[in-house]
């Protein structure tokens, strides 16, 4: 095993069988290539956090922790987003090639390894990482902060920048994660056009996400741009509809599909004075029911501008 150089490819080699990881280091050096090795997928995970390789070969059946495991959680590390991986194993029904790309893999070798095989297979990956990270790489420098997610606002790909604004906004917490994520996943059922943005003002940096289009019916193209005030989204709907605070607190909570009884507990009042705010709500709105209420309040939150 050599230590990393900047001018050679770094493959990482993660697997329990020392047999292996030798004729794989011999291979993978004879081809000019770094290689770096794990042992189990702990120490994967623990390498990845200070070094980022080209490209990881995976083997799928380890102890303690297997490679669909081990593959998961490294594709939790932004920074290994473009990094292919490629699985390994003696096993080659089909569960097992599903079940290592479902968790994120992009090929499959069984052994006993063709090296020839194995390293053509890693050039192609590599180039096409290669340009996956220079297309996101030319949309920043172009200014475009673009990124991709799901039906469950789950990210898919962003550029360099997008992860950059996000981790500075606070997202590198793990409730305010699953907070972004599920924000997304509301705003999405509610069918967004293009152009219609959306303040992600729970943040302790607040930004704001503008939707661009959705690709192949389950990823949402988006752009995340700076909130341009620090106006949240009761102050937009206290001045899109004329209520007042404590009206935008439960219109807001309303959008948010919590029920009379969950906007007392958030609120710290009773379901009845709910009630009441909500007898209000109704006449300023000129709607009948907490249905239209809060299609309107979507509608003026996702249309900001």
């Amino acid at each position: 095993m050599q230590t990393a150089k900047p001018d050679k490819i770094v493959a990482l080699v993660v697997d329990d069988a020392i047999d292996s990881i030798r004729m794989l280091n011999d291979v993978l050096e004879t081809a000019n290539m770094t290689v770096l090795v794990a042992l189990e997928g702990s120490q994967a995970l623990t390498i990845t956090q200070n070094i980022t390789p080209d490209i990881i070969l995976l083997d799928a059946i380890m102890p303690n922790m297997d490679g669909f495991e081990t593959c998961r959680a490294l594709k939790e590390n932004p920074k290994l987003m473009d990094v292919p991986i490629i699985f390994m194993t003696g096993l080659s029904d089909t569960e097992h090639v599903v079940m290592g790309l479902k968790s994120g893999g992009v090929d499959y070798i069984t052994k006993p390894i063709n090296a020839a095989e194995l390293v053509a297979r890693m050039q192609v990956h590599l180039a096409n990482a290669r340009m996956a990270r220079s297309a996101r790489a030319a949309l920043d420098l172009a200014g475009q902060n673009l990124f991709a997610a799901d039906l469950q606002g789950q990210p898919l790909w962003a550029t360099p920048a997008v992860h950059a604004q996000l981790a500075n906004a606070g997202t590198a917490q793990e409730a305010l994660q699953t907070q972004l994520n599920d924000t997304l996943a509301r705003w999405f059922s509610h069918k967004p056009e293009p152009g219609h943005k959306l303040n992600l003002d729970f943040l302790p940096t607040p930004l704001t996400v503008e939707f661009l289009a959705l690709v192949n019916q389950h990823e949402h193209l988006l752009r995340l741009i700076d909130t341009p005030s620090n106006e949240t989204n009761t102050d937009v709907l206290r001045r899109k509809f004329t209520v007042t605070q404590r009206e935008a607190d439960v219109l807001l909570w309303i959008a948010n599909g919590k029920t009379n009884r969950e906007i007392g507990q958030i609120l710290d009042m009773s379901p009845r004075t709910v009630n009441k705010h909500l007898e209000q709500i109704f006449r300023k709105l000129g709607v009948e029911n907490r249905t239209s209420a809060a299609a309107l309040a979507i509608r003026a939150l996702v249309e900001l501008a």
